[in-house]
């Protein structure tokens, strides 16, 4: 079958909304450091009104987006769907998603009225990202918003993890998993956070079911989704999971399972300066590398330069044409 997406993404569509604040702040305004955590509008209304606007950046995110977004960087065809509103947020997203050369099952004239998400991303002197996140319109996302003769055409499909935290988004998560098997389109799921993994397991169980091609995950994710007292020991339990894995390991390079063999990914030393988008990246810019005739080990190598890139500068994203850049130094 002629694949016409690389990889078609499923998640969130939520506008970021990224600031630098100190740790005082984490304590001041009762806010859990390091994780994302879910706010309704009035408590996200409230922290942007105590953060400086004016040195914050917007950019469309969500972290399924920020993932299509990097394969079409690298010069990868991605396909999202997402949910937003008719309002100004919306359009912006819309219009950042298709700068960016990914294409959607969404248009401004037809989406539905009500709130866009946002996600406020605070990023701390250590270079951690905390994330507090209104879903707005997004917790609707449903199997409807699937479009399947696209998802049919494409090679892999990547499912966020967030979406189990609301009951549609759940269920669109496995219907496109579902739709992929039929159509023998390689499935790939982010655990997306530790806290999901810890309050969402049955979920995230029911998506899984007896297997996913491909899984992404950082250490802390794939110990507490097995059980795993030590990386050795979830590393094992995994491949009962997914047939193949990426665990990222922060400073410390990544763990790749290719089916067979365990595969050890050396970081590319950096300093840090905002952590947020880092998996996002490591996951674009392993699918790219994977759908363009690399083996998994190259599309590790390729991973974790792209993602220690992101995380020396701020924002999820690289900048325009750093793609082309990071390609042409491994080669070098």
């Amino acid at each position: 079958m002629d694949r016409k997406y690389d990889v078609y993404g499923i998640g969130n569509a939520l506008v970021d909304i990224v600031t630098e604040v100190d740790n005082s702040f984490f304590v001041t305004h009762g806010i859990e450091k390091g994780v994302m955590t879910l706010v309704d509008e009035k408590r996200q209304h409230y922290l942007t009104g105590v953060i400086d606007m004016k040195k914050s950046k917007m950019a469309c995110g969500g972290s399924a987006g920020n993932t299509v977004i990097a394969v079409a960087q690298f010069g990868g065809s991605a396909f999202y769907s997402c949910l937003v509103a008719k309002d100004s947020l919306g359009k912006f997203f819309l219009e950042d998603l298709r700068r960016n050369g990914v294409d959607t099952n969404l248009r401004y004239d037809t989406c539905p009225e009500g709130i866009t998400g946002k996600c406020l991303v605070m990023t701390s002197p250590d270079a951690d990202r905390t994330m507090n996140t209104f879903l707005g319109i997004s917790s609707f996302l449903a199997p409807e918003h699937l479009d399947e003769e696209v998802l049919r055409r494409s090679e892999y499909v990547y499912l966020e993890g967030y979406l189990v935290a609301a009951p549609k988004g759940l269920e669109a998560l496995k219907e496109a998993k579902r739709l992929a098997e039929r159509y023998n389109v390689r499935t790939s799921l982010t655990l997306s956070d530790p806290n999901m993994v810890r309050y969402f397991s049955k979920q995230f169980e029911e998506v899984i079911g007896a297997s996913v091609d491909l899984l992404f995950c950082n250490e802390e994710e794939a110990m507490t989704i097995t059980s795993s007292n030590t990386l050795e020991e979830a590393r094992e339990r995994l491949r009962q999971l997914a047939k193949r894995f990426a665990i990222t390991l922060g400073a410390n390079g990544a763990l790749i399972y290719d089916g067979d063999t365990f595969i050890e990914i050396e970081p590319y030393r950096v300093r840090a300066k905002d952590t947020n988008g880092a998996g996002d990246m490591f996951a674009g810019a392993y699918l790219y590398g994977i759908t363009h005739n690399r083996s998994h080990a190259e599309a590790g190598k390729l991973a974790s330069l792209a993602s220690s890139r992101v995380v020396a500068q701020y924002g999820p994203r690289l900048e325009p044409g750093h793609a082309a850049r990071i390609l042409e130094d491994l080669i070098a």
